[in-house]
């Protein structure tokens, strides 16, 4: 609704213009004296304006300026053709989709709402997505998420520029090394020594054995081979979990 409304006002307030500022949706006829919350009873207004305008028949708020109320009103009044064919599009969309999968079923923002305020749910982004839809089986939420980043696959260049593009040192064609390649995540449990403790995290390899580990606390370095385990093969991601947040 509010792009819809952005687009339509061209982004400014519909009062006096304003531009890059903060835009409030006004009624252009108040509720308080009958108007309705339809798309065409609705405007965009900053900040100033919205709040001298407060409930005031928008002919008085405009008196002094009859082209500006003109240009209100008949915009207002303009086809929604644009929201017409939104709503076309998406009822042809969900018919198509409720006859590949009938188990399909259509939801509003509205219902996540009604969701959300049943199960007492913290408002976020992760949080609104279990919300969606018609629930019977949801009666709490997770405290902590997952979070799944891109990290890539490495890179397939041979040499190392300087800081003039020149090669400086030439990479190794061999991925792995005492069956571990760099990204794999690992645990290493080291008995006694400077580096002694369990120490978890994503390694980079060595053709010498001494690896490096980056954990949560910092980078762990030289640590030998023989007290690493694999704990996942690297696949292009890496996996965390952190505590939700709601927003406020």
């Amino acid at each position: 609704m509010r792009e819809y409304l952005l687009m339509k006002w061209n982004r400014a307030c519909a009062y006096c213009g304003a531009t890059s500022t903060p835009l409030n949706i006004d009624h252009i006829h108040p509720r308080s004296r009958g108007g309705s919350d339809r798309v065409s009873n609705l405007t965009l207004a900053c900040l100033p304006c919205n709040k001298r305008k407060s409930n005031m028949p928008v002919e008085d708020f405009l008196k002094k300026k009859p082209a500006v109320l003109s240009k209100i009103l008949q915009q207002a009044k303009t086809p929604l053709r644009d929201a017409a064919a939104m709503n076309a599009t998406r009822c042809a969309v969900l018919r198509a989709l409720e006859a590949l999968h009938p188990d399909v079923r259509p939801s509003t923002g509205g219902r996540t709402r009604w969701n959300r305020r049943r199960t007492s749910t913290p408002k976020s982004h992760t949080l609104d997505a279990l919300c969606v839809g018609v629930l019977a089986s949801v009666v709490r939420h997770p405290k902590a998420i997952q979070v799944v980043t891109a990290t890539g696959r490495g890179t397939y260049r041979r040499t190392a520029p300087d800081r003039y593009g020149f090669p400086r040192l030439a990479l190794p064609r061999t991925k792995q090394y005492f069956g571990y390649a760099t990204g794999d995540l690992v645990r290493a449990n080291v008995p006694n020594g400077k580096r002694q403790g369990n120490h978890t995290g994503r390694v980079a390899v060595r053709a010498t054995g001494s690896f490096n580990i980056k954990t949560r606390r910092g980078l762990v370095q030289g640590i030998g081979q023989r007290h690493v385990r694999l704990l996942q093969r690297a696949d292009g991601y890496a996996y965390t979990t952190r505590a939700e947040v709601a927003h406020a």
